[in-house]
């Protein structure tokens, strides 16, 4: 009867669905987890830093203002000179192309026409004049409006493998060649007859941008301005909380973030960040799986139960780094205390207390620093823990959100005197948040709700609800089998104190115990607490008497059905006659019949044997106080005596194999129902006789 010596080894489903679960949890957590080394500080100028101490973690520049870069740039690249490439065999060709022209003679004629026969002296002129213009170069009208937007000066000129200046000034685009060169020489040469020679016929573009040198010679150029101003060395203080942000630490705070934007864009650095990732949250979900395998093993076979606390472990850290990512809002705003409180409501304190480490660590890796969100969140989470032991009624998760956002802004309060010496400079922004924070603890209430019915749980809000005895089912009770309904209060009372003592839930198994004998109300007259003088068993044999009997557990579950009353008082029903017998007419078969063998099983309850605590607290307390009103007389023995033989019948049994109990809570379980059971009859010690 240890609670630890029904240790069955898990179906391969379950198995693999446990694995499954855990891996889906892992994957989820690390796809959401950031790939880069985050930078979450906020800071402004001329304003305290309210974090804690920074030290450099590696050495990294200090970044120019980009306004100042980009005044040095300017600066610099007013010496820039594009380059341009001027090619030779233009000009010779439009040279050829109008000596072509000339030759075959309808420019000489149209001359020669024009000046009276001195064609050849205005042909030569124009040759001469066109070789000029191409030696000078002829650039692009878009290339030069574009130098001019610049405010270049001047270009370098590449001709032959070999660069030089030209001012940009001396260079002509095809209107200014044209001009150029019917205006050369008007004093010799009529400007009217040059303009007769279709000139702009031969005048094209012999300058070619060079991109690739250009560019290249702009990147030697700017390689010249320095982007920063200095360095900062690994171990370097950077800033301590209080301080105020200058302009020197704001530029080094600056550079420290875009370092590690850059860092972070190396494929080798993501691989191996998220092979951390992986390995660290890995872990703590296996340690979290281990605890629940060695001391909730009930929790770990339960799949609705294990997907609960997986579900509400990887809620938290998604959510935290959805926030840290997106640079939202501040992930004090999240009731993380609503985790350990669910946990504690639906389950017990130690899974509530681990379920919480675990979470506090997997968000901790998010934070760029996570020392004090994990004090803080951990005695909020403690608080919360300590503060619903039982709860019973709305009012106390009230109650509890006003201690936990007290005690976080307390602790908060406390870690900001240590680091300051200047109330001035405490960070109210942070006590807003935790207001925020407990405003939203709130919602825990109708999650609680939500999670009871999409889980099958049940909060001490509900089994309280279902214990007032003005609800139908009880009501009903109390009318129709009024004998049924005491005993089932004074169980109730048994059962509870029983389970108070040895650290069960005792709001659990006093609900349980007030509808565990439900199926009575069908057959009431048959149950002898509700007889008045007439048992209507003598008309009956045994067996069908015994059915009778038997029949009021699945007739129980059938109300129950019926007025949807959660599994776990189900369970009570079910359980708390567990494979037992109805002795009294089966004893009776056997002396009627003697010569016959008896079948067994039409005198058996259904069962199951009870499986908790709780259940076989309640199996135990039904027996005692049924059997107590039986008793010729009540004294402190013969109370003594008929929990004893009863309880170690039990034992004896077999009943309680299959449960969470041990011998020293059955110990406590006894000496609680004597103690109550003395109380209830009123016992007196006896008195000694007069010798005569």
């Amino acid at each position: 009867m240890s609670r630890y010596n029904n240790r069955h080894p898990l179906t391969r489903a379950g198995l693999l669905y446990r694995i499954g679960l855990a891996s889906v949890a892992i994957a989820l957590i690390v796809y959401f987890l950031p790939r880069e080394q985050s930078y979450t500080y906020q800071f402004e100028l001329d304003r305290p830093w309210k974090y804690g101490q920074l030290i450099a973690s590696f050495d990294f520049p200090i970044y120019k203002d980009e306004a100042v870069v980009k005044q040095e740039q300017d600066s610099v690249m007013k010496q820039f000179h594009p380059y341009f490439v001027k090619d030779n065999q233009v000009g010779k060709s439009q040279q050829r192309k109008l000596r072509e022209v000339y030759t075959q003679g309808s420019l000489k004629e149209t001359l020669d026409n024009l000046t009276g026969g001195g064609g050849e002296r205005y042909y030569n002129h124009i040759m001469r004049t066109l070789g000029e213009i191409y030696e000078r170069g002829i650039i692009d009208t878009h290339d030069l409006l574009k130098l001019k937007e610049d405010s270049t000066q001047a270009i370098m000129l590449t001709e032959n493998n070999t660069a030089r200046p030209v001012k940009t000034s001396a260079l002509l685009t095809v209107k200014e060649a044209y001009k150029e060169l019917t205006h050369a020489d008007t004093a010799r040469y009529n400007l009217h007859t040059m303009q007769q020679c279709n000139l702009q016929d031969y005048l094209v573009a012999n300058l070619t941008y060079d991109k690739e040198k250009s560019q290249a010679a702009e990147l030697e150029l700017l390689s010249t301005v320095s982007w920063s101003s200095g360095m900062v060395i690994n171990g370097t203080k950077i800033i301590d909380r209080g301080e105020i942000i200058n302009k020197q630490t704001y530029d080094i705070l600056q550079s420290l973030s875009k370092e590690l934007d850059k860092r972070r864009e190396t494929t080798t650095q993501k691989r191996l960040t998220l092979a951390g990732q992986v390995l660290f949250v890995a872990i703590l979900m296996a340690c979290f799986i281990l605890y629940l395998d060695l001391f909730r093993r009930d929790y770990y076979e339960r799949k609705r139960t294990i997907l609960l606390l997986m579900g509400l472990i990887v809620f938290f850290p998604i959510v935290t780094s959805l926030m840290m990512t997106h640079n939202v809002l501040n992930v004090y705003l999240i009731p993380f205390a609503m985790l350990p409180i669910i946990v504690r409501v639906f389950m017990d304190s130690r899974t509530a207390f681990m379920a919480n480490v675990t979470m506090l660590l997997l968000c901790s890796i998010v934070l760029r620093y996570p020392y004090e969100f994990l004090l803080v969140q951990f005695i909020g989470g403690l608080v919360g823990i300590y503060s619903l032991r039982e709860l019973s009624q709305r009012s106390q998760l009230v109650r509890a959100a006003l201690q936990v956002t007290l005690s976080m802004m307390l602790v908060y309060f406390a870690y900001e005197l240590i680091h300051t010496n200047d109330l001035t400079k405490l960070d109210t922004s942070m006590y807003i948040s935790l207001v925020i924070n407990g405003i939203l603890l709130l919602f825990t209430y109708p999650l609680l709700f939500v999670l009871e019915k999409a889980f099958g749980f049940t909060s001490n809000v509900t089994l309280v609800e279902l214990s007032n005895i003005n609800t139908p089912l009880l009501r009903k009770m109390s009318e129709v089998a009024p004998g049924t309904f005491q005993h089932s209060l004074q169980v109730a009372n048994l059962a509870a104190e029983a389970a108070r003592e040895i650290g069960a839930n005792s709001q659990l198994v006093r609900t349980g115990a007030l509808y565990h004998d439900i199926g009575k109300i069908e057959n009431p007259v048959f149950f002898t607490e509700n007889q008045s003088g007439v048992n209507p068993h003598k008309t009956l044999d045994f067996a069908e008497s015994a059915h009778i009997i038997i029949n009021h557990v699945t007739d129980g579950l059938k109300l129950a059905d019926k007025h949807d009353l959660p599994a776990v008082i189900r369970n009570f029903i079910r359980s708390h006659h567990g494979v037992g017998m109805t002795k009294y007419f089966y004893i009776s078969e056997q002396n009627a019949h003697p010569d016959e063998e008896v079948d067994k099983s039409l005198f058996t309850y259904p069962g199951p044997n009870p499986a908790t605590q709780e259940e076989a607290i309640l199996m135990m307390a039904d027996a005692v106080e049924a059997a107590s009103r039986s008793l010729p007389e009540y004294t402190e023995e013969s109370i003594s005596n008929l929990v004893d033989r009863l309880i170690d019948t039990q034992v004896a049994d077999g009943a309680f194999r299959q449960c969470t109990i041990t011998f020293r809570d059955i110990e406590t379980a006894k000496s609680v129902f004597k103690e109550k059971l003395k109380t209830v009859y009123h016992t007196r010690i006896s008195y000694p006789e007069l010798k005569k």
